[in-house]
């Protein structure tokens, strides 16, 4: 089967290791600043070295690597008028200690008061017409421009009802929040298509978190109905986010255990959540977590439909060392095995990116883009010197 317009056989989630100049840089603010103007200039620089690395290795997929982000959603969504950051949530990884990855609060009305996305998105457009000027890109090769958001429901899945403003949203029925936080989702993407978005991404956790038994529990104790019904919830909140989109603008949803620093967050296979995430959840491509034993069997895929894609996380960006060639031949046939497709319906990715945070993943930038290169060689190897097919 031909793959969606912007996807490819070798893939990738997005986020980049940070050059130390804008380490440095976000360094030097001030504690809690939420104005990084001053850090664009530095950004800019690396950002446009980053698209010329990322097209000599062999991707086609290109992103800024979130080098304007220090956590992959909370810079997004601090931008809407109503949310704000507090607090965190426990891991369910006992084997070191625990990073609290912070929550967002809602404090007023969700709403959508500017552009959040758009003028990374246009300065990441300009580097790909650049580097098609300079020779990196054939005449006719397609490139893909990615933009990665998170998800809406990371708006509410790591509070309870106590952290969404009662003034705002009196009553049980939260629907006028869902509502809103929707309505702000539809804006900044049609926004983002007008400017000439056709790819976008949104990551989520959330869907992922509730494959994990302990924190299925503790998610139903928090907001006071099953994790299944939280589950057909967030279906229904993706939904309505981009349901709006035109049909020429392809929707992609990562979801990722956590990664922090080389660690994961959470654990527990697909199976709980997937005949929702397959079946319900109106996207096209799904970028799945699959680099060990801690996102379960390749079972769940059963119910991929004909018509979608799953890109298969079987890499791992947390660990320095190549992976095995074999080994990941062997899972990406493991897993076809389980799909009506076999390989057609099937890409090739890390688990995640390798910078979901400023602060990294445990591994140099020249191990980085190794293991790319290696992404893209595997690819070719098993789909054919066409990526893009």
């Amino acid at each position: 089967m031909p793959l969606p317009i912007g996807v490819y056989r070798a893939d990738q989630v997005g986020s980049l290791l940070r050059p130390r100049d804008i380490l440095s840089a976000r360094a030097e603010l001030p504690v809690n600043s939420q104005d990084t103007s001053s850090l664009r200039p530095i950004e800019d620089k690396h950002i446009s070295d980053v698209v010329r690395k990322q097209l000599q290795a062999g991707l086609r997929s290109v992103t800024d690597g979130e080098f304007r982000r220090a956590f992959f959603h909370l810079d997004f969504l601090r931008n809407l008028e109503g949310v704000t950051v507090e607090g965190g949530l426990a891991s369910t990884n006992t084997s070191k200690e625990g990073f609290i990855p912070p929550r967002l609060v809602i404090t007023g009305k969700v709403k959508h008061v500017k552009p959040i996305q758009l003028d990374d998105f246009l300065f990441l457009e300009k580097q790909i017409a650049n580097a098609r000027k300079e020779g990196l890109i054939s005449d006719g090769e397609k490139v893909t421009t990615k933009v990665a958001i998170p998800s809406p429901t990371m708006c509410h899945f790591r509070g309870s009802r106590e952290t969404i403003s009662s003034e705002a949203y009196p009553g049980d029925d939260l629907t006028p929040f869902f509502n809103d936080l929707a309505k702000a989702y539809q804006v900044e993407i049609k926004t983002l298509y007008d400017a000439g978005c056709r790819f976008l991404q949104l990551d989520d956790t959330n869907l992922a978190y509730l494959c994990d038994p302990e924190m299925r529990a503790k998610a139903g104790e928090r907001h006071g109905v099953t994790a299944e019904q939280i589950t057909e919830q967030y279906a229904s909140l993706i939904n309505a986010a981009i349901s709006e989109r035109p049909k020429d603008m392809v929707i992609g949803i990562h979801l990722c255990r956590g990664n922090h620093r080389s660690q994961w967050f959470a654990q527990g296979g697909y199976e709980p959540v997937a005949q929702v995430l397959f079946e319900k959840l109106n996207v096209d491509v799904y970028f799945l977590e699959y680099d060990d034993a801690r996102s379960g069997d390749f079972a769940p895929l059963r119910f991929l439909p004909e018509e979608k894609v799953v890109v298969l996380g079987v890499m791992s960006s947390k660990k320095a060392d190549l992976d095995d060639k074999q080994t990941i031949t062997k899972r990406l046939k493991e897993a076809a095995s389980h799909v009506r497709g076999g390989l057609d319906q099937l890409c090739l990715s890390h688990q995640c990116g390798f910078s979901s945070t400023m602060e990294g993943n445990e591994l140099s930038e020249e191990q980085q883009w190794e293991k790319v290169k290696l992404e893209v060689e595997l690819a070719k190897h098993v789909w054919g010197q066409d990526i893009s097919n």
